[in-house]
């Protein structure tokens, strides 16, 4: 058989595992190999077959960063490597100045590079350094192949390597702006103190609100203004649709638009490159937050029976969300009504606005608004009494809001 024909098998096998039969990559390698070593074309189809769904599955919309978390969740750290490994590959050709930034920065995250030796083989050098035989090293390959195929397409939302990039470029984020950030809400995470975490906290979307605004305000002027960039946002089980929805408020707040893919558990985000990063910081530091808080009222002995069960935590969760998002909404209002330039700055966030919403449309043409049912009233109080706590403002509960 040709290297050819030879991945033709190979994507077969893995459509098969893909449809829900379990033993067909063991079958295939199997009748192929049996307990001989990879041929050279063999370890050549293997890398044929990889190009071809990994090549897809970028077109489909896709990111490195996206495949990472779905075999993170979906499979063994064997699968993992090899996915790693089969995104390098596909990026090697492509000159770094054709790649995306946000492909370099998920790359550098995955820790993804070409490691083998061009005058050998992917899968050889894989089962050496993996200690796999040969058959466990192709076995691995077509399972990874088959978690790929079951992947649906996704709208593209950053270009593809290779490509010609964007013709406004975005604008970076002041990196001394976020490192401050970043600092606050480590600290508001790490203290046992509740009361100076909330002020850490206040302080941090504060500092992100202002800064959002400032830059609002230099960009309206510039002949390039910026577009509407998109970002996904993943979930860790469990409760990911109460924790999507603080997503959410945090998305509505910070002048953004979200949908939420349940099916895989992520959210995608639209919206300035300055805004979609406070999202980003924010929603990470308060999903930690909310967490220990709920943890922490399940465990106070006023509560009731039910106060560790799942539907406390999850009506827990949610009503978190809910206050968060209402106590954001009052904190931005404030801020903007204390600008010393309202006028010339409400039309321009309307102009943003309306910008965010054009492309949220574009990506997602055909939305539908989901509801998510409280079952468990006990938790609901609790998560507005904690949310009520988490203090956005800095201030005492009884006093006024301000940003």
């Amino acid at each position: 058989m040709s290297p050819e024909e030879i991945g033709t098998a190979i994507l077969t096998a893995a459509m098969e595992s893909a449809q829900g039969k379990p033993r067909a990559a063991q079958h295939f390698s199997v009748e192929l190999l049996g307990r001989d070593p990879l041929t050279a074309a063999q370890a050549r189809g293997v890398q044929l077959a990889g190009q071809h769904v990994i090549s897809r599955m970028f077109e489909y919309g896709w990111l490195p960063g996206d495949l990472h978390q779905i075999a993170r969740r979906r499979a063994d750290q064997f699968t993992i490597d090899f996915l790693t490994d089969l995104v390098a590959a596909y990026v090697r050709p492509h000159p770094p100045e054709t790649i995306d930034e946000t492909w370099h920065v998920q790359l550098d995250e995955m820790r993804a590079a070409v490691w083998w030796p061009e005058s050998g083989t992917h899968i050889e050098a894989f089962a050496a350094k993996q200690l796999l035989t040969p058959l466990e090293a192709l076995i691995t390959a077509i399972e990874a192949l088959a978690l790929l195929i079951q992947l649906p397409k996704l709208e593209l939302i950053r270009p593809l390597p290779g490509t010609t990039r964007p013709t406004i470029a975005h604008h970076d984020v002041d990196a001394k702006v976020l490192g401050r950030i970043r600092g606050l809400l480590a600290k508001a995470e790490s203290t046992s103190y509740p009361e100076e975490a909330e002020a850490l906290s206040a302080k941090a979307q504060e500092l992100m609100t202002k800064y959002a605004l400032d830059r609002v305000l230099i960009e309206a002027d510039s002949a390039m203004p910026e577009l509407p960039a998109t970002r996904r946002i993943w979930l860790d089980t469990p409760y990911v649709d109460a924790k999507a929805l603080l997503v959410d408020v945090v998305t509505k707040a910070n002048r953004c638009r979200a949908i939420f893919s349940s099916a895989f558990g992520f959210m995608t985000v639209v919206g300035d490159e300055t805004d979609l990063a406070a999202v980003e910081l924010l929603t990470t530091s308060l999903l930690v937050q909310a967490t220990r808080a709920m943890i922490a009222s399940g465990n106070q002995p006023q509560r009731s029976a039910d106060a560790r069960s799942r539907s406390f935590r999850k009506s827990f969760l949610l009503a978190y969300a809910t206050r968060i998002g209402e106590r954001l909404e009052e904190a931005n209002a404030t801020t903007i009504a204390e600008s010393p330039d309202q006028e010339r700055l409400l039309p321009v966030l309307a102009s943003r606005q309306l910008a965010v919403d054009e492309a949220f449309d574009t990506l997602f043409p055909t939305i539908r608004n989901r509801g998510i049912a409280i079952r468990n009233g006990n938790g609901w109080d609790a998560g507005r009494e904690a949310a009520d706590r988490a203090r956005l403002d800095g201030q005492r509960p009884n006093e006024t809001v301000c940003g």
